[in-house]
């Protein structure tokens, strides 16, 4: 791999820069490998929540709150949870409780199997210490600017 600078021009690089084009980069990458599935990248979200819920699903509400600071996806996620149940991929009970429906399961199931691949050849050739490091170094400079360094 061909880097743009030497070590000594990297430090001098605006962090700013690089990693709005990172998040650029790799959002793109996976949003490209769950639109062969016809999903968002919130819809995406939203199916694998219910996928790793036990055959009572969740609260359409916990989904909301779980999800809702996701890449300030904010209030946009109702209109993609109501799209999931026009598409009848997920169920909706009279208590509000978002299920799988058999096609939801199978879609999320497939679309795993996309985000899987899209995320290997994002991490191709990275060791995992190496990825480790630089997410502490992101964290670390989130945390000295009084950011938000969490993700669950």
């Amino acid at each position: 791999m061909d880097f743009s600078h030497d070590d000594a021009g990297l430090a001098r690089q605006p962090i700013g820069y690089w990693s709005w084009a990172a998040h650029t980069a790799t959002v793109t990458h996976i949003r490209a490998a769950l639109a062969e599935h016809g999903l968002t990248q919130p819809r995406w979200w939203v199916l694998n929540r219910l996928a790793d819920a036990d055959a009572t699903g969740r609260p359409r509400a916990e989904v909301v709150a779980l999800l809702r600071g996701y890449l300030d996806v904010g209030d946009d996620l109702e209109p993609e949870i109501d799209t999931l149940l026009d598409q009848v991929l997920i169920t909706q009970d009279a208590g509000a409780r978002l299920r799988l429906t058999p096609a939801g399961h199978a879609l999320s199931t497939r679309a795993y199997a996309s985000v899987t691949r899209a995320s290997a050849e994002i991490h191709a050739g990275i060791p995992p210490e190496e990825y480790v490091r630089a997410l502490k170094v992101l964290q670390r400079m989130i945390h000295n600017v009084g950011g938000k360094a969490w993700h669950e």
